[in-house]
């Protein structure tokens, strides 16, 4: 199957509605008609809306045509953003500078549009207190409530306890 909009021979109805390249509705003639109208012209006709009764074409350059849509196309993609999970590692009884410098990335993620899986890790006796890392989460969530909302509330998989929170 060929890509794009049928042009010149391929238009298989047998009248069609044309605009010439001026843009001026010339109304429903015959397709060899039209197909003679865009060869003086020096132009290629083209199947605009190709489902309307009768199809809708225009004579233009179909070169030109596909160069534009490419164009389109390339420019909605460059727009589009894939959202991350970027993960942050800590432990439940962290030190306050190391925690501000995870708390600094943190930030940093949410400004770019990425959701943050934080991940804390207990190792031997901490699994006696995970109230601590209960506590550490909350602590998080609410220095990042402003920017941010929680998407998976903390919860216990083993040795580790994982929480997702997602930009505002």
């Amino acid at each position: 199957m060929k890509e794009g909009p049928r042009a010149n021979r391929e238009i298989r109805a047998p009248r069609v509605q044309l605009i010439d390249d001026e843009g001026n509705n010339r109304g429903i003639i015959a397709t060899e008609e039209a197909l003679l109208a865009a060869e003086e012209a020096g132009l290629d006709l083209v199947e605009v809306s190709p489902n309307a009764d009768p199809p809708v074409c225009k004579i233009t350059d179909l070169g030109k045509l596909k160069y534009q849509s490419q164009k389109k196309a390339a420019e909605a993609r460059k727009k589009q953003k894939t959202i991350e999970i970027k993960e942050i590692k800590m432990r439940p009884n962290i030190d306050t500078h190391d925690y501000e410098t995870k708390m600094k990335a943190v930030r940093r993620f949410f400004e770019e549009g990425d959701k943050v899986k934080l991940t804390l890790r207990f190792r031997g006796r901490e699994m006696a207190h995970l109230e601590l890392g209960m506590k550490l989460l909350n602590r998080v969530r609410d220095e990042v409530e402003p920017i941010a909302k929680v998407e998976a509330e903390p919860k216990l998989e083993g040795r580790q306890m994982m929480m997702v929170l997602a930009p505002k």
